[in-house]
């Protein structure tokens, strides 16, 4: 057996129904679209070593190699969550602020955690569902990425 690759998620890639109000809401937030992004077919912002791109939902359909119907499935919840984790409340309280600024959609007030942190939801305009979190017990690095321990 040949060995594995580290565990590294380079890249998440979201199919959303209109290109250009999707990269206006996250430029809205505060995020800066890499020169690499191509005008109305995807676009690309860096993220702390990974690329968070935005593509057309039924281009990334065609491109997994997905029925065309599952471009225009409606699914409310896919199953998982997009998260940031900042260093204190506060940022929490103002990341929240600034998505449902940005044309987000409030899902989950920020509120004292089970575990111990802060966290809220947000849906963006295609619905994908972001956690903006606080947590204690995972420290940042000097870049904000989490710092866990081995």
């Amino acid at each position: 057996m040949m060995s594995p690759s580290p565990p590294r998620i380079t890249a998440i890639t979201l199919g959303v129904r209109d290109l250009a109000a999707s990269a206006a809401f996250y430029d809205r937030l505060g995020w800066h679209r890499s020169s690499t992004s191509v005008e109305g077919a995807v676009v690309f912002y860096p993220s702390g070593g990974a690329v968070f791109a935005l593509f057309g939902r039924e281009a990334l359909t065609e491109d997994a190699g997905l029925p065309r119907e599952a471009a225009t499935a409606t699914v409310t919840f896919g199953g998982f969550s997009l998260a940031r984790n900042l260093p204190d409340r506060e940022a929490v309280d103002r990341e929240l602020a600034n998505a449902a600024a940005a044309g987000g959609t409030i899902v989950k007030a920020a509120h004292d955690t089970f575990w111990g942190g802060y966290s809220g939801y947000f849906a963006d305009l295609d619905g994908h569902l972001w956690e903006v979190a606080w947590n204690p017990f995972w420290p940042l690095d000097g870049d904000g990425g989490v710092v866990l321990p081995p």
